[in-house]
């Protein structure tokens, strides 16, 4: 009896999205099976809310600031997670074993980077729940359901960029490098784009500043949507193109990577 050969490029494969799905079921328990890992990002807004916000009853009280000071700590959620998830995770799994034969497939890099995006997007979606939580029982915070889920649709759009971002930085760096440059762009940036300071008390100088950054693009396009506050007009142009540009360095640093690893 003879062997059956299948031609080249007949050989069955499955489709695009169930590898998508394979790749961020195993991303999402490999991530979850590190408790402090999870709890970090997760629990990180809602203390933020309780020991800054919630003491302050002229912000906690009133129903516009505590909704304003909601979009913020969600907005560093998002972007705390996408950074950390992509970033430093991209960075680890690079070093390990198994990692250089997933890059040998021919599915290519496409299903990967969807379940890494899916797993962010999940554990972004984690942060925000205590946070509601918090704000609802302490605050005085509101919004309709279509304003909440407006909200909720504007959060995963502005996450894009940093899910960009962090892929690159991750690609770029190795696990120890990755670390500290992930804290050092975190903070600064969600300093100085109003999501921890309402935007509205900087100064003139870091007001103009801050609008040029991702972080105050997403955290007034957030507001917009929970509240009917206008973003500044340039919200969406500086959001796309800070997208552009964390795209064009994730593509550069996966090239590169695999020009090290497969040359």
């Amino acid at each position: 009896m003879s062997a059956t050969t299948i031609p080249a490029g007949q050989a069955r494969t499955r489709p695009f999205l169930t590898l998508s799905w394979l790749h961020f079921r195993y991303q999402f328990l490999e991530t979850v099976r590190i408790p402090v890992a999870v709890l970090g990002n997760t629990v990180f807004p809602a203390l933020s809310m309780v020991f800054f916000v919630v003491p302050q009853q002229q912000v906690a009280g009133n129903p516009e600031f505590a909704t304003i000071a909601v979009a913020g700590l969600g907005m560093f959620a998002v972007v705390s997670a996408s950074l950390f998830t992509h970033g430093l995770g991209v960075a680890e799994d690079r070093q390990l074993p198994f990692y250089p034969y997933l890059r040998s497939l021919p599915t290519g890099p496409g299903p990967q980077m969807v379940g890494r995006v899916l797993n962010g997007a999940v554990f972004a979606l984690f942060g925000l729940i205590p946070l509601i939580v918090v704000a609802a029982l302490f605050t005085e915070a509101t919004a309709t359901p279509g304003r909440l889920l407006a909200g909720v649709v504007t959060i995963l759009a502005t996450a894009v960029p940093f899910v960009l971002f962090g892929l690159g930085i991750g690609y770029a760096l190795s696990a120890k490098a990755a670390l500290p440059v992930v804290q050092l762009i975190l903070f600064p940036m969600a300093f100085a784009g109003g999501l921890f300071l309402p935007a509205e008390l900087f100064p003139d100088w870091l007001d103009g500043l801050s609008q040029a950054l991702p972080t105050r693009a997403g955290r007034d396009l957030l507001v917009q949507a929970l509240t009917g506050n206008e973003a500044y007009r340039l919200a969406v142009p500086v959001l796309l193109g800070w997208t552009v540009a964390f795209a064009a360095l994730t593509v550069w640093s996966y090239r590169r990577d695999e020009g090290r690893k497969f040359r």
